[in-house]
């Protein structure tokens, strides 16, 4: 028998599909502003949206926190207790259901030979691997990924430790290249009628805020997210996706 769970809730069309919760952003008096994680930008992002009169309160879906039971429909309680690196990977490895594509510093990722056998697309970025090199492989990869595997969902880690000047990325995308990353992936996934959920994930400075803020922003502007946003394909975009010139 399914136990009990609180997780599920109905969602009205007013709400727009962003899921966020005040207990995202982690405080323990004061000492979170030495850590160089921006434990509050989840918070800062929300805030920022609303200076810009893009959503309030009632407009959000707050999210609910999973039990221990819950999470033991999936897990093992031994692997609650432990921490894991590349979670993800080990978790769907063999499962063909699954189709893992990552994007990364092949000089510090993912640091873990097993897990990364579970990667169907590894797409491998040398340091410093500045917005054009990056923003091609990127849809390249993207394309050819969604050719090879027809998913019923997309999820998107949309992390932003590939930000210039983030020293655990390695990376120097700038903070265009990361709103023109994301606007490449949802004009992708959406021109195939495909539903995709984005998480903000990794990134180490302080500035990350703005950025997905402004992402947010711009795939709104672009009719990409919204309380009843159509699907917007690349052949009817205004704006040209990038030349097909790194491999």
């Amino acid at each position: 028998m399914p136990h009990p769970t609180q997780l599920y809730q109905h969602v009205p069309d007013s709400r727009w599909p962003i899921v966020y919760s005040p207990r995202y952003n982690i405080t323990f008096l004061g000492l979170e502003k030495l850590h160089p994680f921006d434990a509050g930008k989840w918070g800062k992002v929300i805030s920022l949206l609303k200076e810009e009169k893009l959503l309030s309160d009632s407009m959000l879906v707050e999210a609910r926190e999973a039990s221990d039971e819950d999470l033991l429909v999936v897990h093992t309680r031994r692997y609650l207790n432990e921490l894991k690196g590349n979670g993800h990977e080990r978790d769907f490895m063999g499962d063909k259901r699954v189709y893992i594509m990552d994007v990364y510093n092949r000089h510090i990722y993912p640091g873990d030979r097993f897990a990364k056998q579970a990667i169907r697309r590894k797409v491998e970025l040398e340091w410093g691997t500045e917005d054009d090199e990056y923003l091609q492989k990127v849809e390249r990869n993207l394309e050819k990924a969604l050719q090879e595997h027809r998913p019923d969902i997309v999820v998107y880690n949309a992390g932003t430790d590939i930000l210039e000047g983030d020293r655990l990325g390695g990376l120097a995308i700038s903070p265009q290249g990361v709103v023109k990353r994301d606007e490449l992936v949802f004009r992708i996934v959406r021109g195939r009628q495909l539903p995709i959920l984005m998480v903000t994930s990794g990134g180490y400075q302080k500035r990350t805020a703005r950025i997905i803020a402004d992402s947010i922003l711009n795939l709104y502007s672009l009719g990409l997210i919204g309380p009843e946003s159509a699907s917007v394909s690349a052949q009817n975009s205004d704006t040209p996706l990038l030349p097909p010139e790194v491999p």
